[in-house]
């Protein structure tokens, strides 16, 4: 039997993770390590949560002793590294937040698997799950590849490039068994509302103002959360040591383009008259250091592993507007704070 160790397994993208790898390995055991901040929610895991390959521990990264201490109890063969801050505007506010779980927390985790495999590293493996922002930005042509340079522009992407050069060094200088990816804007069911999609969904039902930063022209490349987990299982179990791979999902979108296909159909999901949503519509003051595009080059994963995306935007969108009109109550829990008390009530 495989342990696997995902950090951040509580998180958006990291809950996804989690119950990909517990349903389609009943033999591994799954350790989902989260220290249950602000974006860290247990209830996004309530229906895989007594699958009897799973197990919950809550801790944080950045506190070495303690991370040394549950990998010496735990023995993982693999890593999957989600744990992150990951919001622009956080990482604006307070950056030191962001070096400290990013950078720190990365390293503290790097120290405690090179501890236990100590040079035994046959069927072992660290996956560093990355983002696009790492590179920067583009102009309107062009494609981020495994290959461009990395130039970060906010305290968010700066951190999480640091962490690549760390995992990569610490491939080169101690042998540890390592692959990166980097993936393009994630959305789906359980995103946290601080975030485009799922804060204009919730402000939508609520009919308060959906806000729109400078012009709207800003574009992202939207990758459906559940084929990103895939990507990853396929990295984690077919990938090449020391490879870096990009997943995006083909799918370019300005912000105010997004919005409005969003404003549609949530009008249609509603029953509400066409254009109603469009007119919360509000454009404010643009946030420093804002990247024009990013546009990710996902060919490498597409034509060494065979992943490609499973839904267009438009799908994956109708997909996450239905998962949240069915979950209101999530949605309820998470806005007003509530979801935090779960673990309290089911971890005491």
């Amino acid at each position: 039997m495989k342990t696997i160790l995902i950090t951040g397994g509580a998180g958006f993208i990291g809950s996804h993770v989690v119950r990909e790898f517990v349903l389609k390995y009943p033999t591994y055991k799954i350790i989902n390590l989260d220290a249950l901040t602000y974006a860290g929610n247990l209830e996004n895991l309530k229906d895989i949560e007594h699958k009897p390959n799973y197990q919950f521990v809550k801790a944080d990264i950045v506190d070495a002793k303690q991370i040394l201490s549950i990998f010496e109890e735990h023995q993982p063969d693999g890593i999957i590294h989600l744990a992150a801050e990951s919001h622009v505007d956080r990482s604006i506010t307070n950056p030191l937040d962001f070096v400290m779980t990013n950078v720190i927390g990365t390293v503290n985790l790097l120290n405690a698997a090179k501890h236990i495999w100590n040079h035994n590293f046959e069927g072992k493996r660290f996956h560093h799950v990355s983002t696009d922002e790492v590179y920067g930005t583009l102009g309107s042509e062009g494609f981020f590849t495994e290959e461009t340079s990395y130039d970060p522009h906010s305290p968010y992407s700066a951190s999480k490039a640091s962490s690549d050069h760390f995992v990569r060094a610490y491939a080169d200088t101690y042998g540890l068994p390592v692959v990166i990816t980097n993936c393009s804007n994630n959305y789906g069911p359980n995103h946290f509302p601080e975030k485009l999609i799922p804060l204009c969904i919730h402000n939508i039902l609520n009919e308060k103002p959906l806000p729109i930063y400078g012009d709207g022209k800003y574009t992202r490349d939207w990758l459906f959360v559940i084929d990103h987990a895939k990507a990853i299982d396929l990295v984690f179990h077919q990938g090449i040591d020391g490879e870096a791979y990009n997943v995006g999902g083909f799918n370019e979108w300005q912000n105010i383009d997004l919005v409005k296909e969003l404003c549609k159909q949530m009008d249609e999901k509603l029953r509400r008259p066409a254009g109603t949503s469009e007119q919360l519509i509000t454009f404010v003051k643009d946030r420093p250091g804002h990247d024009l595009r990013y546009a990710i080059d996902a060919t490498k994963i597409n034509e060494k592993l065979g992943w490609k995306p499973s839904v267009t935007f438009e799908q994956g969108l109708s997909k996450t507007i239905d998962w949240f009109l069915s979950n209101q109550a999530w949605l309820d829990n998470v806005t007003s704070g509530d979801y935090q008390k779960y673990y309290e009530e089911q971890y005491k």
